[in-house]
């Protein structure tokens, strides 16, 4: 009989094979007092585990073959970062002195610590960087229990194996293509894992999240793994075969299709030209942007600079990684949200993982711009980065859950002073574009005012949603109500969209409906002429901005929008995209 799991999707795709079970992991973790004497060798035993764990990661990083993922290196690079932090590599050595235990059980200690800060962690790119702390504290304890970090895959493995197992580091992924890997599933992991950006990566079908996989499935079982739908078939019987195979060939024919339009320009059938653009967090990323033909960078997250260390980054520290960015996208426009940091998004040199405030709701406390403003000297030194980093090339500032022009204001003030500080500094620097974000409904709903005060806007949908429809997409329990099809969403995105047309400013959207094609005909009829999106996404929009008239959505959009029943305007936008796909 057929069981059927759903999941995360990762990397796209289906792939049909026998599962391969992975077993490893903290599971059972010894737990022993230690007599006073041993202590000391206890300790040295923890800190000899360590350094042999990073000595593997950095073999395995100088070993990375030509073609492995480009992010790969930057996620094993962030595994060795972590294994010099303290919280891993200092405090279970603490744990140890003060408790008299042992090295293994002061690890699991110290991990579900560090578990239940990551769980308490509003923003979901950040609280799935548990799973990065999980697999560096997993190493360290193989160490300790003498075993090897390796897959141990057999070195026969048939080319329709798929990888099952509790979870997967990025490390583990080198190995996938040697080893004829065809898919995998993991119990854990979200849309933001690491585990999750490389199955898209890697162009290797992937579900995660699947919770209790493991224990369902028997080595060699026959398995179907949909990266589509986010879908995993346990023992599928053979109508359901044959039902899959053949949308595994649609599916390869349909990639070898779209790679066809890379260098197309997104163009709809009656001309109007449509601009679209990556987001992206690291360099790596822009290879894939390159890749895809995007028109440029729409958003670079610029928090992953303030993150992960000990003190805030410096202005030349800055100035150096942005300017980067802009040599390597050779001429195309750079947009840098500047920093977006809050009670969710806190580096330690705030100290305690609090914000100054103290806030005990992430979300409406001292967070985006609010913080930016109430911490004057970090946000200058970046504005002061940014401008220096434009001498080399187009490059875009763009302001953080604004909410009023008062807001607005103090940060082109700001900005002003920043230009006036390296003016007397004889520093050069270049002119930049300014805009700010509409994640709040107060923004959107006042955002003609805001339009007086900057170049641009782009619509982060993401936050928008949350807070419209006041729901976390990161709670189980609630993640139901997460629509972005909701009319009240869709009129506030219309509204927006329509304004800044109207009064002839630059709109985009930069949230995940902006890659979601459910959503790329509906935005062309609401006027949006911007998308941005992961690069990974980019190719299937353009495929339908190409076959979009965009008069005909616009007429269509018109009727759509007067529906107020969720339901009913879901039927009808599907009923938009079967017609447009039918022509």
């Amino acid at each position: 009989m057929a069981i059927v799991l759903y999941g995360v999707s990762a990397g796209k795709g289906i792939a049909i094979g026998r599962a391969h079970l992975i077993t490893r992991g903290m599971h059972e973790v010894p737990q022993y007092d230690l007599e006073p004497a041993g202590i000391e060798s206890e300790t040295a035993r923890y800190e000899t585990a360590v350094k042999a764990a990073r000595r593997e990661l950095e073999q395995l990083r100088s070993a990375l073959p030509e073609n492995a993922p480009t992010e790969l290196g930057a996620f094993i690079s962030l595994h060795l970062m972590l294994l010099t932090d303290v919280t891993l590599s200092r405090e279970p050595v603490d744990i140890i002195e003060e408790q008299h235990i042992n090295a293994e059980w002061a690890l699991k200690l110290q991990t579900d610590k560090l578990s239940a800060q990551f769980d308490e962690i509003d923003d979901a790119y950040l609280r799935e960087r548990k799973q990065d702390m999980l697999q560096v504290a997993g190493r360290i304890h193989n160490r300790l229990a003498g075993q090897g970090n390796e897959l141990n895959l057999e070195g026969s493995l048939l080319g329709d194996t798929v990888l099952v197992a509790n979870d997967i580091s990025p490390a583990d992924t080198v190995y996938f293509k040697e080893e004829r890997v065809a898919a995998f599933v993991t119990d854990i992991g979200g849309p933001t894992s690491h585990t999750a950006i490389l199955g898209r990566s890697l162009n290797i079908p992937s579900v995660i999240g699947l919770h209790n996989a493991r224990k369902l499935i028997s080595e060699n079982e026959w398995v179907i793994v949909d990266g589509i739908n986010g879908i995993l078939i346990i023992n599928p019987d053979e109508p359901v075969l044959k039902e899959y195979r053949a949308r595994a060939r649609e599916y390869r024919a349909r990639t070898r299709e779209l790679n066809k339009i890379k260098k197309t320009a997104a163009t709809t059938q009656d001309g109007i030209n449509i601009e679209l653009l990556a987001n992206i967090e690291s360099l790596e990323d822009i290879t894939r942007l390159n890749e895809t033909g995007a028109d440029g960078v729409g958003l670079f997250r610029s928090e992953f600079l303030y993150l992960n260390r000990d003190t805030m980054p410096s202005e030349d520290e800055q100035y150096a990684v942005y300017a980067r960015f802009v040599k390597k996208l050779k001429g195309k426009s750079l947009t840098i949200r500047t920093v977006d940091l809050g009670v969710d998004k806190n580096p330690r040199w705030f100290g305690q993982n609090t914000t100054p405030n103290g806030s005990l709701n992430p979300a409406l406390g001292l967070t985006g711009i609010r913080l930016c403003l109430a911490e004057p000297v970090m946000f200058r030194t970046q504005m002061r980065a940014i401008l220096r980093a434009a001498a080399h090339g187009p490059v875009k500032m763009m302001w953080p859950m604004i909410t009023d022009t008062a807001e607005l204001k103090q940060c082109l003030l700001h900005l002003e002073t920043a230009k006036r500080q390296l003016a007397e500094r004889e520093e050069s620097f270049g002119g930049i574009s300014t805009g700010c974000m509409i994640e709040i409904p107060a923004a959107a709903l006042t955002v003609a005012g805001l339009l007086k005060h900057v170049d641009f806007i782009s619509i982060g949908t993401n936050d928008l949603i949350q807070y419209t429809l006041s729901v976390d997409r990161g709670d189980d329990a609630v993640s139901y109500l997460y629509q972005p099809g909701h009319p009240a969403v869709l009129k506030l995105v219309q509204h927006v969209i329509r304004t800044a047309n109207r009064m002839g400013k630059t709109v985009s959207v930069c949230g995940e409906m902006a890659g979601d094609t459910h959503y790329t005909r509906l935005l062309l009829g609401m006027g949006l002429r911007r998308f941005s999106m992961n690069p990974n996404n980019l190719l299937a929009v353009k495929n339908i901005v190409l076959h979009s008239n965009t008069l005909a959505l616009e007429n269509e959009t018109a009727r759509l929008m007067r529906q107020e029943d969720p339901e009913k305007l879901e039927k009808l936008l599907k009923a938009m995209n079967a017609q447009e796909e039918a022509v």
